[in-house]
């Protein structure tokens, strides 16, 4: 017999509270399971770094499910041709995206979009050709870019506007021959540029770009190298070593081309302008006016193998006439020598030669003693 007071009452009391344990139990894990971000099929989700590294699993897509709090993806050695504008939609806590080492051509002006809080951008080894002057604008905070090995051949005006904060940029291995400066203004907080392995024509196109390149070097910036490839004077040669006499003809180009257009307000002479016309049979010929083109100069660039060559010369010369000034000069002072000698050679014979009034006296003592 049990006492009273006493059997199922304490199991009957410890029934609600588990109950309640395993109710928040319950609700914890729900929570947590939806806090954590669920991780695309085949990629590898770091949770603590926020890292989601897609890399070399050959896709040609951008796995849809990528979680909105990631703040590195991955995508590099893949397959991807094209992206649409959605390709990153929410993503907004991205950081950095590598999309190195795919077949990328082409990108849409708007898939960057809503990468608002992007500091690094790798497109390096893609078939990317033309770039959305747009493209860049939604990342302000984009501090490293990489776009080299790509068959980019010119850069919109206007694709750096608004990243102050840019610190290195690469453009090496592209089919760039020229740039513009107003283009690299804006990157005030730019340190690293790397341009090299590209066929760069350096003439007047690029003169002004050389004159931002002096500033760039002289507030500390570092530049991989600029080697020229037109023309054949300057091919291999560092644009930042050519000096800025080489681009005199640019600015007298530029004059005269402005004095013609001035001088010039009527319709541009052609061929057809120089033929005279043909006088009316009959009609006295008047005096017809002088339509001739005026013969405008080419300015060429000086020829460095020429300044060369005409130095080499000069000095030739100059050597030539030192060596006869030298020979002339000891010609002389061997002839004055000699004379000095013969000189005191025939003061010295004089006196022995003898006088003919001494012989006289010594004829008449002759004479005396007999």
């Amino acid at each position: 017999m049990q006492a009273p007071g006493r059997g199922p009452q304490p199991r009957t009391r410890l029934l609600p509270r588990w109950r309640r344990v395993s109710w928040i139990t319950c609700w914890i894990a729900l929570c947590a399971a939806e806090a954590l971000p669920a991780c695309p099929f085949s990629c590898k989700c770091d949770s603590r770094s926020l890292e989601v590294d897609c890399s070399g699993l050959g896709l040609t897509a951008v796995p849809p499910d990528l979680p909105a709090a990631t703040r590195t993806l991955l995508l590099l050695n893949n397959k991807l041709s094209a992206l649409p504008s959605w390709a990153f939609a929410n993503l907004s806590s991205l950081q950095r995206l590598d999309l190195s080492n795919n077949f990328l051509d082409q990108l849409p002006g708007s898939v960057f979009g809503d990468l608002t809080n992007l500091t690094e951008l790798q497109l390096r080894n893609n078939s990317i050709r033309t770039l959305d002057r747009d493209l860049l604008q939604p990342a302000p905070q984009l501090r490293h870019l990489d776009l080299s090995i790509n068959g980019l051949a010119q850069l919109p005006p206007g694709l750096f506007d608004g990243l102050a904060a840019l610190r290195s940029l690469s453009l090496r291995s592209n089919r760039l021959q020229k740039l513009d400066r107003l283009t690299f203004e804006p990157l005030v907080s730019l340190q690293l540029l790397q341009v090299g392995d590209n066929p760069w024509e350096c003439d007047c196109s690029l003169r002004e770009f050389k004159h931002w390149l002096e500033w760039f070097s002289y507030r500390g910036g570092r530049l991989d190298q600029l080697a020229c490839t037109l023309p054949k004077e300057l091919r291999g040669k560092d644009m930042r070593l050519v000096p800025m006499e080489m681009f005199n003809y640019c600015s007298q180009l530029g004059d005269e081309t402005n004095s013609a257009g001035m001088d010039s307000p009527g319709p541009p002479c052609t061929k057809a302008s120089l033929e005279p016309a043909k006088p009316k049979p009959g009609a006295e010929p008047e005096p017809e006016p002088s339509t001739a083109c005026p013969q405008k100069q080419r300015y060429r660039p000086a020829s460095v193998r020429r300044a060369i060559g005409t130095v080499i010369i000069a000095g030739v010369v100059c050597g030539i006439v030192c060596i006869m000034m030298v020979v002339a000069a000891a010609y002389g002072c061997i002839y004055a020598s000699l004379m000095a000698k013969y000189h005191r050679e025939l003061k010295k014979r004089q006196p022995l030669m003898g006088d003919p009034e001494g012989e006289h006296e010594d004829q008449k003592q002759i004479s005396s003693v007999a």
